[in-house]
Parts: C-alpha cells; sequence; structure tokens
C-alpha cells in the first residue's frame, strides 16, 4: 500500500506532536482520507522527510505524532533553471507540475510579447501562490523533499541577461539538437515560449544574450510539451535517467526478447 506524503511549511523534529493547519487538516480527512492510527510521511522542503502517524483527527483539528527522520534523495545531479513563458490556465499548471516530476531545480515564469496572460498586483501575488502550491504538491507526489523555487513573474527582457550555465531556448528554426550538444557546467537554464512562441526581437535577445536555439525534433510542439521533452531529454542525456548507451543497451534487450 502506498504511505501518503504531506508537505507542512514549518520545522519538523522527531517526537514532536503537530497540529495541522486548516488546510492542512482538511486534506489530510477529506482527500487523503486518513483517520487516527495512519501512516504518513511529511517534509517540509529542507531535504529530508520524516515517518509520522496521525494522533488525532476529528472535527477539532487533526495532529501528527512525527517519527524518525528518514534520508532521502530524489534530488538529479542536473541543475536546471526553467524560463515558462506564461500560458494560459491548465496549460501553464501541467508545465510546472510536470517539470517539478522531471527534477527541474527552478521555474521563471515569464511575460513575452506573444504571452495571452497579463497579470495586475493582485492576481500576480494570487497566481504565484497558486504556482507554488502546485510545485508542493507534485512533491508530494513524486517524491521529491526539496521543493523547487518558484519566481514572481518577469518580463522576459528583464531575466534573460542574468542567466548561467549551458543555455538553450526552443526553436521551431534552431538547427542544433540537445544531443549535439556538450555535457553542461553549471546545469543547464532552459527557455520556453508561450503558447504563440517567441517574436523574432525575442528570439534576438536569446541569441545575444548566449542562448542556443535548440529544435526539438522535426514537429512542432505545444509549449507545454515542449518543456516536458527537453527537460526530459536533459534527463537522458545529462541528469539521473541513465546514460543514451545504457538506454540504448537496455532497447536492444528488449528488442531481443520480443523478436
Amino acid at each position: 500500500m502506498r504511505i501518503s506524503r504531506l508537505y507542512l511549511p514549518e520545522p519538523l523534529a522527531e517526537g514532536a506532536t503537530l497540529r495541522l493547519d486548516e488546510d492542512s487538516a482538511h486534506y489530510l480527512k477529506t482527500v487523503l482520507r486518513l483517520k487516527r492510527g495512519f501512516h504518513l510521511t511529511v517534509f517540509n522542503g529542507d531535504g529530508h522527510e520524516y515517518a509520522a502517524t496521525v494522533a488525532e483527527a476529528h472535527k477539532d483539528g487533526v495532529a501528527l505524532a512525527i517519527g524518525a527522520r528518514r534520508e532521502r534523495d530524489a534530488e538529479s545531479p542536473l541543475a536546471t533553471h526553467l524560463g515558462l513563458g506564461i500560458a494560459r490556465g491548465e496549460r501553464m499548471d501541467l508545465a510546472i507540475q510536470k517539470a517539478v516530476e522531471l527534477g527541474v531545480t527552478r521555474i521563471t515564469p515569464l511575460y513575452t510579447e506573444h504571452c495571452v496572460v497579463r497579470l495586475d498586483e493582485a492576481r500576480k501575488t494570487h497566481r504565484h501562490s497558486h504556482w507554488q502550491k502546485i510545485a508542493r504538491s507534485a512533491c508530494e507526489q513524486c517524491g521529491r523533499n526539496r521543493v523547487p523555487q518558484v519566481d514572481e513573474p518577469v518580463e522576459l527582457e528583464d531575466w534573460i541577461g542574468g542567466q548561467a550555465g549551458l543555455k538553450l531556448f526552443f526553436d521551431p528554426e534552431g538547427t542544433a539538437s540537445l544531443k549535439d550538444l556538450p555535457p553542461p557546467e553549471g546545469g543547464v537554464c532552459l527557455l520556453s515560449g508561450p503558447e504563440g512562441g517567441f517574436a523574432e526581437r525575442e528570439r534576438a535577445w536569446a541569441r545575444e544574450a548566449g542562448f542556443v536555439p535548440v529544435r526539438l525534433g522535426p514537429r512542432i510542439l505545444r509549449a507545454e510539451t515542449a518543456v516536458l521533452a527537453a527537460l526530459a531529454a536533459a534527463q537522458v542525456l545529462w541528469g539521473d535517467w541513465g546514460s543514451v548507451a545504457e538506454i540504448g543497451e537496455l532497447q536492444g534487450h528488449i528488442d531481443l526478447g520480443l523478436a
């Protein structure tokens, strides 16, 4: 049986009894459907996780008994910073959720010329909180104990000049592919556009800032698909999904087994 995981934004310590806030208590009782005596795993984003048991679960609240701290590292050795053109609603949510599952280290939502979403201060605060919550929920699901940073939205022009590592942007007119590039030193910075793609001047900014235009195959991918494809490929090539040679060898075994 799968043990549920719960993110708690507060200090955790072995032997402590922790009373949950209203939101966490509601989630534990109505979504996870855990009752008194049930076991779960809790984490607060510092890289550790703790065994926990539901000590109380009733209408007045929920309390957890915190057990042993466990060392479990699910982080990729490849640091990835994703500059993500803001997409509409569920598409943006999906891109953030799956990027976290694929090991992204940091996400910066970007306003671009063809971006169809513009946020006033109130909506920006709300959306930023929503996106960070999606990142935390994705960590609960996928087993990560460090929650990737989700920045507040910024303009592409203000962001693009200060990035480091192997800098790549996804461009259907690009001639390079990921497999053509050398292993990165200092991580990877990936720039992905919104639904309408990058304007010509934005593509020029990217090239001037040292971003390499990369083509993700012969098909035009949706904005959210391009993000997931690139992060998955980066984990295969340089991260913790195994080398291309290992995957090729595995595929050879599978092919032989089916022959």
